[in-house]
């Protein structure tokens, strides 16, 4: 019995916006696990005010409803409906892996801490990904719904939930893609390397296949979304293999507003993706999130530098956070730098870094302390909605 006085139901979430990949994981994971189950959420028809869920084995549909829409919400409406199925397969018993199968643009972050906080143990992230896709649907500027991917009122675009998609599962279920080469297998190492490649390949009817074993490998929720966090997060190392580049770029200097502001076009189309944090003059206390995808760049606050912070308040942070600041260290700023990655079929990597340094502060800028800084032009305010 888990804690919640119910029976243990093992809980792995497939999702993925490469619909036949994940659809593919799915079938091996219920031929791989005999009595498992798959909850499935189609959000397509929520324009007409439901959601339509499927509870379905390797044999077929064993039952279907429909959720309402909460809010005018189709993710809302998965939440409030998850959790109660789950309820019921546990109560039901002998269900040896519950698989939840995402609607193409949910993304899994949202759904694991919803299952978790549910009660349930997550054993499992796996996104499925066709290889030969990677770069079209990371160069993927569109928004989700324009393709009918989600309701009108969704802000994202295809190549930002792509890429955060990819970039949190610990697992990455690979179709076999004859279409796929080198550059799409190396471009999808360099953007997640320390993930799980595991082929969708033939199944095991022992329950023993790769893919079985990870969806039931274990799966910690606050550690996953501590290396998403753009203070602590797990980035990407320098790499250059296949016609692919990751360049990891550092400085101890903080940007100049207007210079950065100029170059964000540059800058942002300069690489597949990009991420990491970064530290503007004008705004010495303030975090500064750098996320981009498809061409388009979001830049937000992620809070203070740990720097800016008055002693007694660091016990409210958690340790890996503090376990990041103190590898970024510095004497004089604290916790305050810039931490970039960029990777890209044929980057520029030289090109890249000349203009990034051309965006920091001059030597004489530089020297004339904080207070000079502050009172520079404060160009990034209409982006951050200050």
């Amino acid at each position: 019995m888990s804690g919640h006085g119910r029976p243990d139901l093992p809980v792995v979430i497939v999702g993925g916006l490469h619909a036949d990949a994940r659809r593919a994981a799915v079938a091996r994971l219920l031929a791989d696990v005999p009595g498992s189950v798959v909850l499935h959420h189609d959000l397509a028809t929520a324009a007409a005010g439901t959601v339509v869920r499927t509870v379905r084995d390797a044999t077929g549909v064993l039952s279907a409803g429909e959720a309402p829409l909460v809010n005018d919400c189709a993710c809302c409406a998965l939440r409030e409906d998850l959790v109660p199925e789950l309820e019921r397969l546990a109560r039901a018993g002998g269900t040896p892996l519950a698989v939840v199968e995402l609607w193409d643009s949910v993304e899994p972050k949202a759904m694991a801490e919803v299952v978790t906080a549910g009660g349930f143990t997550v054993t499992g992230v796996i996104t499925a990904v066709d290889p030969a896709l990677v770069l079209p649907y990371l160069g993927n500027g569109d928004d989700l719904a324009e393709g009918g991917l989600a309701a009108a009122t969704d802000q994202r675009t295809v190549a930002d939930t792509f890429a955060r998609q990819l970039e949190y599962a610990p697992v990455l279920a690979l179709a076999d893609s004859p279409e796929a080469d080198d550059e799409d297998r190396e471009l999808l190492a360099q953007l997640h390397p320390t993930a799980r490649r595991v082929p969708i390949g033939h199944g095991d009817p022992a329950g023993s296949s790769p893919l079985a074993r990870a969806a039931r490998a274990g799966f910690d929720v606050e550690a996953a979304a501590a290396a998403q966090h753009p203070a602590c997060a797990l980035l990407p190392a320098e790499a250059d293999a296949h016609g692919v580049a990751t360049l990891v770029w550092h400085s101890r200097r903080p940007f100049h507003p207007e210079r950065l502001y100029a170059a964000l076009e540059d800058l942002t189309c300069a690489a597949a993706r990009s991420r990491g944090r970064f530290w503007l003059a004008d705004k010495a206390d303030t975090l500064l999130h750098w996320d981009a995808a498809g061409g388009a760049l979001c830049v937000e606050s992620a809070g203070p530098w740990l720097a800016s912070l008055p002693d007694a308040a660091w016990e409210m942070v958690p340790p890996v956070r503090r376990a990041a600041a103190a590898l970024d260290w510095h004497p004089e700023h604290g916790d305050r730098c810039q931490h970039l990655v960029f990777t890209s079929p044929g980057l520029d990597r030289d090109g890249l870094e000349r203009l990034l340094e051309s965006c920091l502060l001059t030597d004489a800028e530089y020297a004339a302390g904080r207070a000079a800084w502050e009172r520079l032009p404060s160009a990034f305010d209409t982006l951050l909605e200050v």
